[in-house]
């Protein structure tokens, strides 16, 4: 029995063991396998896709190019678009004499309240009753904080910025229409400008200038008076040609185009240097602070197409668009670590073609048009910050959370 019982108690002992040693080792695998999916993952905001906004435009309206969205105080959504770029299979109903019932391209400007209604739309090529010369190849919108509507065009012979009321009337023009790119000097005119920011405090408009000159130049927003201006690294700018190459050094001009600025509340400036693949940062006297370069074996039309600021207090996230890659990315604005990326290229909702311009209202909802055939407005509600898939930094195919659906609706 004595036996027995000692021999019964080796067995006992080394089964005991055994599960030591094992739940050990498993705790252990268990600890790396966190480990390894906490470091793919990253806390950023998160975005789902909201299908069903806006609601459809009347009137048998539809969209071209959308070139410019942004938000005003009250939350209402202001898009930009152009109608000449309308399919002719979509504007049967434009032609004269019609040849269809559909459609008809909308005025460029619409206004849409933040469920998505339709508010009011005005101007475009042969809109009535303006009292002045609409602008060719408009691009880009800004709603300052005043409520004033700021528009630009990047046309070969149309290099204006316009100051307009929220009903389209006439306040200030800055640049000429007939004049050729100006040069990067001239502190008069434009080289087809691409969108603008108001500085309200020091009633000042800075505009990203553009297609044609390859700098940033500030205006005194009321009576357009010129201020000051910078090319990249704040340095002079010139306008020698040249193409951007990815394993050479960082260029010390801005390529072509200069495709957005946009103002943190600290007073930091960003500015799209789309083609080259980077965001720059500079204060408000243009002196440079540092920059950026995402997905910079990007080729055509660039990766920084377009610049959001998240609505926290402090501004923590950028939002930048890229529409060749056909994402959004999100950066931390301190560091400017690329954190993760969202969309795809397609036209179901969330997916991109042309993604273009970003902007976002008080909730942190994210607002996206699409230009080329893409001729749409997407919103992204914001779902607060959590875990997602972190950006590899070597900007693979694909997004980092590809298209971001609406969680529990099977795709």
């Amino acid at each position: 029995m004595r036996r027995v019982s000692w021999t019964r108690n080796i067995f006992i002992g080394a089964a005991f063991l055994t599960l030591i040693v094992g739940l050990g080792l498993g705790q252990l695998v268990f600890q790396k396998s966190a480990a390894a999916q906490a470091g793919n993952t990253v806390q950023a905001p998160r975005f789902e896709v909201d299908p069903f906004w806006p609601k459809p435009l009347p009137n048998q309206w539809v969209l071209g190019s959308t070139i410019g969205v942004n938000v005003d105080a009250q939350d209402n959504v202001w898009i930009l678009h152009r109608g000449d770029a309308v399919d002719n299979n979509l504007k049967a109903a434009a032609v004269n004499p019609p040849v269809g019932t559909c459609c008809v391209p909308a005025p460029a400007v619409i206004q849409f309240d933040k469920a998505g209604n339709f508010k009011q739309a005005w101007g475009g090529p042969g809109y009535p009753n303006l009292g002045y010369e609409w602008l060719e190849g408009q691009h880009g919108i800004r709603i300052d904080p005043k409520g004033n509507v700021w528009l630009g065009s990047n046309d070969n012979m149309d290099s204006r910025v316009l100051k307009l009321s929220q009903q389209g009337k006439l306040l200030l023009q800055l640049g000429t229409k007939g004049l050729p790119d100006s040069g990067s000097l001239d502190q008069k005119n434009l080289g087809r400008p691409t969108n603008s920011w108001v500085d309200v405090a020091a009633n000042e408009v800075y505009v990203s200038d553009g297609y044609g000159n390859r700098r940033v130049i500030v205006f005194d927003a009321d009576t357009g008076a010129f201020k000051r201006l910078w090319g990249a690294y704040g340095n002079k700018p010139d306008d020698a040609k040249w193409t951007y190459n990815p394993a050479a050094p960082p260029p010390q001009q801005f390529g072509n185009p200069v495709h957005c600025v946009v103002i943190a509340k600290d007073g930091l400036v960003y500015v799209c240097d789309r083609s080259v693949d980077r965001l720059q940062v500079f204060q408000k006297n243009g002196t440079f602070v540092k920059e950026k370069f995402i997905a910079p074996k990007t080729q055509r039309s660039g990766a920084v197409w377009d610049i959001a600021l998240s609505r926290d207090p402090n501004e923590t996230y950028l939002y930048v668009a890229d529409g060749v890659n056909e994402r959004v990315y999100v950066l931390n604005r301190d560091t400017l670590e690329v954190l993760t990326s969202f969309g795809s290229g397609g036209r179901h909702p969330g997916q991109f073609y042309g993604v273009h311009n970003l902007a976002t209202d008080s909730a942190g909802n994210l607002y996206t048009t699409e230009t080329y055939n893409g001729a749409r407005v997407q919103k992204f509600v914001f779902r607060g910050v959590g875990a997602v898939p972190r950006q590899d930094q070597n900007f693979g195919p694909g997004s980092a959370q590809g298209t971001p659906w609406p969680a529990g609706v099977p795709r």
